[in-house]
């Protein structure tokens, strides 16, 4: 593909592709194109760019929001092409080199990583500057800031390329961090316990001086790419963007603080975040969980200068219930970090799957070459200390032969070759602070599965039966005499010869999900089951993608996860993944709402959608998923902590 020239030039590139939409009527940033935009990701529909939108800004979203718009972006006909890429760089640099001539080889492919490296800007006035609003005038309310969905705190820039430096070693991080604006010249960020950015803030603070921060939007789309990509702390985002573009970001230093940011953004935010001012309540908010996260304390941010450029475009995103445009950021991301992870971390590892409905950092399935006995279990506790796959909750691995995006295959491998005595293991450690499950913020269990073939020393136990599930004892009719508060039974991954039954059922009694699966265990008829899921009961369970959604969000596997045994000694691995309350479960946090669009935007949008030409109607998917909203606010559940102490 030919170069890219900023977001103008990506626009271009999409239109031609087949793969945008304009938008000619004015819609409103307030819900209405959140709505717009959830109906077409979930749909996988174009790209969409508003032209009407109250103020002088365009608004760019769902342009991630697939396979092919991601290579565009990213300049390449294939993502799998980056990998290649980076895997070759290495061998180049790494591999041994037997004479002078071969050692002199390597000079080309040094002076291309140095060319990667960010350079100063040097050609008069850049682009991200033509447009200049310092203090007062420098006014958030002029950009068309998204408020995302019915219960969030407020308006969100939700693709920020935020900028920050460590203030001893002048490291920089440019990470995506959701900023929620609380006035004109006032917002604050969510730099999140884990990330670099709120190292670098603690830095400043232990100073006691004043951090400059600097928010770009759009420019070169692969600054939007590299600000999420998980790279070590020490390495700069713009080598990526660098070599991802093969050739240098150009920069260019603020005019108001002391800081960087690349000459060809569209819009650029320059301000400080003060560390001795107390921090502010920020959220709620619709994540890309499918759930609120509700409010906490993160630093302010306060605005010095906004500049952009005369044709800027204001870029955008929504995240709720999955799929969602970030799954293909996320994908790309598996894809072009997959070389490094097996040169650095786990080199048996053949491919790696996040599944969208496990929303990151909820599941990771791997396939590895296996050669000697436990290596399935070494590549389980090394997938969980590899930089931010410490997050993951549940870790499978399979052999080489299992086709990692064929979910029933994975299923099948893991029924097949997983002896529920000695192939699970659970464990403990970080989880992501948006978590809500977890019955401590940001800590909580984990779960990994062994599903590769064993070698004969793994047999440590006599191979233990199972007799094959008669499906006709285990449908609802023939259950619910025993269990009343059953309401529904999902049957399909039986019928594929796959062990593991799925229940929905009303939650009345304390630790309910917990009793009923032992108690369904303890059943006759579950002889042949390896693994039992109960969830809530509101919305139907028939597809399985809503299921393991919710059920890899709503579950701690250190307290709903379990195996027992049966009258015959077998083991079943039970997992309670129904809403946690503070009466029936004692847990202490407070639990977030399902996100939905309110009825009237609902409506807004249906009667208007013809006027937005983008194609054949559709529906809203929150309607869907509105039986599992409680109440009216963000919190679902408000734990009562006093009470429960």
């Amino acid at each position: 593909m030919k170069k890219m020239a900023g977001l103008r030039a990506f626009i271009e590139r999409l239109e031609q592709n087949g793969e945008l939409k304009r938008v000619r009527v004015p819609v409103s940033p307030h819900l209405e194109m959140t709505e717009i935009v959830d109906r077409l990701s979930k749909a996988g529909g174009p790209a969409v760019l508003f032209e009407e939108t109250g103020t002088r800004f365009p608004v760019l979203m769902n342009a991630y929001g697939s396979e092919r718009r991601m290579a565009i972006a990213l300049g390449v006909q294939d993502i799998e092409e980056i990998s290649r890429r980076i895997l070759s760089l290495f061998q180049r640099l790494t591999g041994p080199k037997a004479s002078l001539w071969e050692k002199l080889s390597l000079l080309p492919t040094l002076g291309e990583v140095a060319g990667y490296m960010p350079r100063r800007w040097r050609r008069g006035k850049p682009p991200c500057q033509e447009i200049v609003y310092t203090g007062k005038d420098a006014r958030l309310s002029m950009l068309p800031i998204l408020t995302c969905w019915p219960k969030d705190g407020g308006p969100f820039i939700t693709l920020p390329i935020v900028h920050t430096y460590h203030p001893e070693t002048r490291a920089r991080n440019v990470g995506m961090y959701r900023v929620q604006v609380f006035d004109d010249y006032t917002t604050a960020i969510h730099w999140q316990l884990h990330k670099v950015s709120r190292r670098h803030y603690e830095a400043w603070k232990a100073h006691g001086r004043k951090m400059p921060v600097a928010i770009a939007l759009g420019g070169d789309p692969v600054y939007t790419y590299a600000a999420t990509a998980p790279l070590p702390e020490n390495v700069d985002e713009y080598i990526l963007a660098g070599f991802l573009r093969r050739r240098a970001v150009e920069l260019v230093p603020c005019l108001t603080q002391p800081i960087e940011v690349p000459a060809d953004a569209d819009i650029v935010i320059e301000g400080y975040v003060d560390p001795t001012e107390p921090l502010r309540l920020e959220g709620p908010f619709g994540d890309h969980t499918g759930y609120y996260s509700l409010p906490d304390y993160y630093p302010a941010f306060h605005v010095t200068a906004i500049t952009h450029r005369k044709d800027a475009i204001y870029p955008a995103t929504i995240v709720g219930i999955p799929p969602q445009e970030d799954a293909w950021l996320g994908k790309a991301t598996e894809r072009i970090f997959l070389a490094p992870l097996r040169l650095t971390f786990i080199p048996e590892l053949v491919d790696m799957e996040l599944p969208v409905e496990g929303v990151f950092h909820n599941l990771a399935i791997a396939s590895i070459h296996k050669e000697y006995p436990g290596q399935g279990m070494k590549a389980i506790h090394t997938l969980w200390g590899a930089g931010q796959l410490m997050f993951t909750k549940i870790a499978l691995v399979v052999d080489a032969d299992v086709p990692l995006r064929d979910y029933w295959a994975v299923a099948r491998a893991l029924a097949q070759n997983a002896d529920l005595r000695t192939d699970i293991v659970f464990s403990q450690g970080p989880i992501d602070v948006l978590d809500h499950s977890c019955s401590q913020m940001g800590f909580g269990g984990k779960l990994g599965i062994d599903g590769t073939r064993k070698h004969s020393e793994e047999a440590i136990l006599p191979s233990q039966a199972y007799p094959a599930p008669e499906l006709e004892r285990l449908t609802l009719s023939a259950l619910q005499s025993y269990f009343p508060e059953l309401r529904e039974v999902n049957l399909r991954l039986i019928e594929a010869g796959i062990p593991v039954w799925i229940g929905a059922f009303h939650k009345s009694q304390p630790h309910h999900g917990r009793r009923l699966a032992e108690a369904l265990a303890h059943h006759p008829a579950f002889r042949g089951i390896k693994a039992i899921l109960v969830i809530d009961g509101e919305m139907p369970i028939q597809d399985l993608g809503d299921v393991f959604w919710r059920f890899a969000n709503n579950t701690d596997m250190r307290r709903d996860a379990r195996l027992i045994e049966d009258a015959d000694g077998r083991p079943h691995l039970i997992l309670d993944a129904s809403t946690k309350t503070p009466e029936l479960d004692g847990f202490t946090r407070d639990w977030p709402n399902v996100i939905v669009m309110s009825d009237e935007i609902i409506s807004r949008v249906d009667e208007r959608w013809s006027s937005y030409d983008i194609g054949a109607f559709l529906s809203s998917p929150s309607l869907k998923y509105k039986p599992l909203v409680r109440g009216e606010e963000a919190v679902a559940y408000a734990a009562k902590k006093a009470s429960l102490s």
